[in-house]
């Protein structure tokens, strides 16, 4: 996921030095994109180099969330920045690793937020979600866990685990949007941006 209000990265000749991400982001009309992605078997600490690569890039692109599948990687991992846990934003929790995360449950009332994909660069729509989740996943060390989140953080962990599934974050805008974006999709599939 995006990170809403950044401007996106200038090029050397604006700033003067080049900024590269460790691993080249996939964009929207890549078939792995929509492929489900692959459980993550034997030792999670083995994905060490691959979050580390994962976390590099994602703060390069910007982004506060980055799936395995974005990367090239089709397996159910997940990395996630410091965002808000809760509904008030006021609790900021750490960055998280999430293997083979999957969410057990979901609240009933839906809320409407602007997002933006890494993969869907420059398009921006509003995605009604869950406004609270209760997610389970597998840390790097191999512990099982299982919380709640609220807030931006159930936004993006839902957003991931989407493309993990092989679902964009467009798929879930309205009809008449996705009508309304189709020509700006493929030209980004076509591998021209606006």
């Amino acid at each position: 996921m995006q990170k809403r209000g950044r401007a996106p990265k200038r090029d050397a000749s604006e700033t003067g030095r080049l900024t590269i991400a460790v691993r080249r982001v996939l964009i929207y009309g890549d078939p792995l994109l929509r492929r489900k992605s692959l459980q993550v078997d034997g030792d999670p600490a083995a994905l060490r180099p691959l979050v580390e690569d994962m976390y590099q890039t994602m703060y390069e692109e910007p982004g506060i969330g980055l799936a395995a599948p974005q990367v090239g990687v089709s397996q159910r991992l997940v990395v996630v920045g410091s965002v808000a846990d809760d509904d008030a934003g006021e609790h900021v929790g750490p960055p998280l690793v999430l293997v083979n995360p999957e969410i057990v449950s979901r609240a009933s009332d839906l809320v409407p937020f602007d997002e933006g994909c890494l993969s869907v660069p420059e398009i921006v729509e509003t995605v009604d979600r869950p406004r609270a989740i209760r997610f389970r996943y597998t840390t790097l060390d191999g512990e099982s866990i299982e919380r709640d989140a609220a807030g931006l953080l159930a936004r993006v962990v839902q957003h991931e685990v989407d493309h993990l599934d092989g679902v964009l974050f467009v798929d879930r805008v309205s009809f008449l949007r996705r009508q309304l974006l189709r020509k700006r999709l493929q030209r980004l599939a076509a591998g021209v941006r606006a």
